[in-house]
């Protein structure tokens, strides 16, 4: 029996995944953008004066210049409530669910839209700075959620990533500073992330240890060891051992003066870069070469996928070794890529932000990106809303992200079914 005989039924490796969406789920969700256009119309609307008018800046060097575009705050608020309520009419009236997450994402930007030209009235809101802070946002959330998706596709649960973060992101910075020598940075915060990753792996696989309680353990010993270290070694050299450079954007010739997208997709640094790549090649990886049949394999079916040759402890180690060294490199981004210096729990739970992105992505690398950049966009636009002073608390702004993860992994936007052999302890008969 050959290992690509496993690849057909539904439910087994290969298999196509799919969200568990009922029609009365479809209707709730359509019933919701109502709720959101007759709020868009009420309060973005009707309560705004007719006078009023938002600017949203296109375009930043190097790009060819574009002119700001102005907008009439009511005019916008009642086109998009118009747009958001007949998108939630159609999801309503549906009799099947295929295409009803793409729907209801189209009925959320536009009701996101009418709240930005809302926020921005009277006021120059620079998108284009807006959808670079997204993409640097997005970054560490891209690692995470790769990270996730290598361990748990080969049937290991890695909550481990937050520590994997703080352990890549001190030691980036850390021999950033003494070397100086930013490669040489990312290299240790990849190491460091590596290592968290086979300690996962021997304690969850080689005794059986439960994968949750286990990547906990290592998030409070990551979390604990780096604010030791930075208060007794980096806090007092700070000059020598907490001050590295940051790797400087590099532009891409000619599509970095494309207006719009081209200062914020093509004058990145390495590691947006490198996301891009990973993302890629992970997706590639996973569902188009041998190797990825048998990691996802392993994930669904590990006894089925024993009996036709693969090893399936080898293949968990490799992958969750693998997983902690990505999240490693993540980790880095946060001091070497961006900051410039390590403090103390500085990745804010990014890393279980990243989990929920990986399960809304359904575990699959570009699902996972377009939530990644759902939750930047979140976080982006907490700053921005606190510097354009719109009136809401700057506290309940800063919640956007966590309540955002928290209704993923509550199933408020469907159940999703991750490889079935996820968390799962294997043992050979």
């Amino acid at each position: 029996m050959s290992v690509s005989a496993l690849d057909v039924p539904t439910g087994l490796p290969g298999a196509p995944d799919r969200r568990l969406v009922t029609l009365g789920r479809v209707r709730g969700m359509g019933a919701f953008l109502v709720v959101l256009a007759i709020l868009t119309v009420l309060a973005f609307g009707v309560a705004t004066p007719g006078s009023a008018h938002a600017t949203f800046t296109l375009s930043a060097p190097p790009a060819v210049s574009v002119a700001p575009l102005e907008m009439s705050v009511r005019t916008v608020a009642v086109v998009c409530a118009i747009l958001t309520a007949g998108l939630g009419a159609l999801l309503v009236s549906r009799r099947g669910a295929r295409g009803s997450y793409l729907i209801f994402g189209l009925g959320v930007m536009s009701f996101l839209w009418a709240f930005l030209t809302w926020a921005a009235r009277g006021n120059d809101l620079n998108f284009e700075q807006m959808l670079a802070a997204t993409l640097i946002s997005t970054t560490p959330l891209v690692y995470g959620s790769l990270s996730g998706i290598m361990c748990e596709r080969s049937g290991v649960i890695n909550i481990a990533i937050e520590g994997q973060f703080l352990a890549g992101a001190f030691l980036g910075a850390m021999i950033g500073s003494v070397s100086g020598d930013l490669w040489l940075g990312v290299l240790a915060g990849a190491a460091a992330g590596a290592a968290f990753g086979w300690l996962l792996a021997f304690l969850a696989l080689r005794y059986g240890a439960d994968q949750i309680i286990v990547g906990v353990v290592i998030v409070a010993f990551c979390t604990g060891l780096t604010n030791f270290l930075t208060e007794q070694v980096l806090t007092p050299y700070q000059t020598t051992l907490n001050s590295p450079q940051t790797f400087s954007p590099i532009a891409v010739p000619l599509v970095d003066k494309i207006p719009i997208v081209g200062p914020v997709l093509f004058d990145q640094n390495v590691f947006v870069y490198l996301a891009a790549v990973l993302v890629v090649s992970v997706n590639v990886a996973l569902f188009r070469t041998r190797w990825g049949l048998r990691v996802r394999s392993v994930g669904e079916h590990p006894h089925a996928a024993e009996t036709v040759g693969i090893h399936v402890m080898s293949v968990r180690y490799r992958n969750v070794v693998l997983g902690g060294l990505i999240a490693g490199i993540g980790g880095a981004s946060f001091t070497i890529g961006s900051v410039g210096e390590f403090s103390s729990e500085m990745t804010a739970g990014l890393g279980y932000v990243a989990l929920a992105a990986m399960i809304f992505g359904r575990w699959r690398p570009f699902g996972a990106l377009g939530a990644a950049l759902l939750f930047g966009f979140s976080v982006s636009l907490q700053s921005f809303l606190a510097v354009l002073n719109v009136g809401i608390p700057s506290p309940f702004l800063a919640m956007a992200p966590y309540v955002i993860t928290i209704a993923v992994v509550s199933g408020l936007v469907g159940r999703v079914r991750p490889p079935a052999a996820d968390g799962t302890p294997y043992h050979r008969e």
